[in-house]
């Protein structure tokens, strides 16, 4: 019996020990399944909030290179400009460190290397060069894999010797012209130090540690001390987007176990507390990742926004030039900057019959709201001169239109232009913009009205003004962004200066580039206050219109005097062309019409790098003057027959005469080689 009670005591008791061993297994099992988890969770929370610390380091570096890209496609045909780029990105953007504008090696013959570097250095920034042999930059992975990717590219890490002396990394993009070749990397770089910080705060276990590795499976940042490798530890791993890098958070096992295997009630007591830790943290991180996610998706949506209204926008108005490369008689360029991603500026021009119409505004206020109204009156302006010739009239529809819609009480100063393109007359009206420039032999503010803004009363009637311009006169349009452009002086930048560049001759691109430069030298590092809008005109027509009376004669010699001296003719040459000129046309405006009669003779020069061509048409009778045959200038006065010797001064003077009746007029073609 006693053996009986003994072998059922003993194995009451070796039931009761597995069944305590069991529960402390079993125990012991889901506690540490427990702390697994909360291990799990803390370092995937942990990784995914540093992550988003990075990418939010990441996309400020990319936005900062792309936001630049265009002024960086603009800046290829005159490089010495491209350091300004660069400058531009560093002082904009505090996370980035340094910032190149690197040619392609032979893009540019008279630069075969050019590379300008900006870096942060103490309080400033210091100005470099990359171009140098011991540095090598086509060489460098940011400017080779841009260019053979063809797109942005994040590098491995690297201490730049000879450029940022730091341990960075650089977000580059490959930049191309207008006729889609690579001409220039433009880069971002970013320092690895920030990196760290984040790593530091990844310590999600006292003796865990976190570590970043590149593409390449380099370290980019990790543990500064030795790490024991016999020690067991679990490892946790997430990925950074669009760079290629991946993060871990290492955790020795025993920091996360070695509580229940000292003693199973504190390991228990550790689960609760892990336990409440663990949602304490899951409700922090929560909360803050759908605030952070909510707060980054409506910044994301108003950038998208903003760039899709800046596109839309700057496609309204004209962006090639030159405009008209088909005509030889102007020469036109203009530019818009934006003070914000998108403004209140516009410009638009077209030829319609022969009229170039033109025109420059300013709308009141700033953003998206002066763009809205810019887009209406770019629109109003094409729908109203469509059918319309008057400058005022259609100044004067345009105002009702905007009045009738003007609840927000903007207003938009506004300048509209109609130049003839056959004989340089103008009609303009303003609306309260700035006057603009003209330029001949000396530099003029145009005699204006003062008209009212468009859209501030409506019953307005506009009055209409005009003037002539002459070969070789220009005319000059700006927004007040350019007087009122400002330095960190608050100094106004000015007409006077203004002028001082404009009485450079240049062309109209040159005209703009020019001011542009200067604008941006004289403000230096204070921001752009306001958006900043030209337009340049240069009228080139070498064409005179005469009515048939010999009183016009003197017209034709100043007109022809004018093109002997913008083509710097020898005075000699230039008294011979008015001589055989004015023998031409005298000779039509004396027997090409029936007398009594009125008539017209037109005179066109064809300018060439070797060569005049005069064409002197009318709708006369038919007559060829070179069929006539040459005087016998060895008779007598009272020998030769009446006629005669003006055709023949003409084929002394020029080098070349034909005539032709097309289109029921006479056309006589001169030549003159120079």
């Amino acid at each position: 019996m006693k053996l009986r009670f003994a072998g059922t005591g003993l194995l009451l008791i070796v039931v009761a020990a597995v069944t305590l061993e069991a529960t402390g297994l079993v125990q012991f099992f889901f506690s540490k399944n427990g702390i697994e988890k909360e291990a799990v969770l803390r370092a995937e929370g942990q990784l995914e909030t540093t992550r988003v610390q990075i990418m939010d380091v990441v996309d400020q570096a990319e936005a900062a290179v792309r936001n630049s890209e265009w002024i960086a496609e603009w800046c290829l045909t005159v490089p010495d400009s491209l350091h300004v780029v660069a400058r531009r990105i560093v002082e904009l953007n505090p996370v980035v460190v340094g910032s190149t504008v690197a040619l392609v090696p032979g893009y540019n013959k008279r630069l075969p290397l050019y590379a300008p570097y900006v870096c942060s250095e103490g309080d400033g920034l210091a100005f470099k060069s990359l171009a140098t042999e011991e540095y090598d930059y086509p060489s460098q992975e940011w400017f080779v894999k841009p260019i053979e990717l063809g797109e942005g590219y994040w590098s491995e890490p690297y201490i730049d010797e000879g450029g940022g002396e730091v341990l960075m990394t650089t977000y580059s993009v490959p930049i191309y012209d207008d006729k889609g070749r690579a001409a220039a990397v433009l880069t971002a770089d970013v320092s690895l130090d920030w990196l760290k910080r984040f790593v530091n705060d990844m310590q999600v276990y006292e003796n865990a540690y976190g570590v970043i590795l590149s593409r390449e499976g380099h370290i980019m940042v990790g543990p500064t001390e030795a790490v024991d490798e016999s020690v067991k530890v679990q490892e946790y791993s997430a990925m950074v987007d669009r760079t290629g890098w991946s993060m871990s958070i290492v955790i020795p096992e025993d920091e996360i176990y070695g509580g229940i295997r000292r003693n199973g009630l504190i390991v228990i007591l550790l689960q609760l507390l892990g336990l409440l830790m663990l949602i304490v943290i899951l409700r922090a991180v929560v909360k803050s990742q759908l605030k952070y996610k909510a707060v980054n998706d409506k910044k994301e949506r108003m950038e998208n926004e903003l760039r899709i209204g800046r596109d839309i926008q700057l496609s309204m108005i004209p962006h090639t030039f030159p405009p008209f490369p088909e005509r030889k008689d102007l020469d036109m360029s203009a530019c818009l900057v934006p003070a914000k991603e998108v403004g209140g500026d516009l410009f638009d021009f077209y030829i319609r019959d022969e009229k170039l119409f033109f025109c420059i505004g300013d709308v009141s206020g700033k953003g998206v709201p002066a763009s809205l109204v810019m887009a209406v009156t770019r629109s109003l302006f094409r729908s109203m001169s469509s059918h319309e010739d008057s400058p005022a009239r259609i100044v004067t529809m345009m105002n009702e239109a905007i009045s009738d819609m003007n609840e927000n009480n903007m207003f938009v100063t506004f300048f509209l232009g109609v130049l003839n393109l056959g004989n340089g007359h103008l009609r303009y009206c303003n609306a309260g913009h700035n006057p603009p420039m003209i330029l001949t032999d000396r530099i003029e503010v145009l005699d204006i009205l003062p008209n009212l803004p468009l859209g501030v009363m409506s019953g307005m009637e506009f009055q209409e003004q005009e003037t002539d311009m002459a070969y070789d006169d220009a005319i000059f349009l700006y927004t007040d962004g350019l007087t009122e452009a400002e330095n960190i002086d608050h100094e106004l930048f000015g007409e006077e200066r203004a002028e001082a560049v404009l009485h450079q001759r240049r062309s109209a691109q040159g005209h703009l580039e020019a001011v542009e430069k200067a604008v941006s030298d004289f403000v230096g590092e204070a921001p752009q206050s306001d958006d900043l809008t030209m337009l340049f005109i240069h009228y080139l027509n070498m064409h005179l219109t005469l009515h048939n009376d010999i009183n016009e004669i003197p017209k034709l010699a100043d007109f022809v005097d004018g093109i002997a001296a913008e083509k710097k003719l020898d005075p000699g040459l230039a008294m011979n062309l008015n001589l055989a000129l004015e023998e031409a046309a005298t000779n039509v405006i004396m027997y090409a019409y029936p007398e009594g009669t009125e008539g017209l003779v037109e005179l066109e020069i064809v300018p060439d790098t070797d060569r005049l061509t005069f064409i002197l048409s009318d709708s006369g009778k038919a007559f060829d003057p070179t069929a006539a045959p040459d005087p016998d200038i060895s008779a007598s006065a009272e020998d030769r027959p009446i006629g005669g010797l003006g055709i023949h001064l003409v084929r002394r003077i020029m080098d070349g005469v034909e005539y032709e009746r097309k289109d029921g007029k006479n056309i006589l073609t001169m030549i003159k080689n120079l």
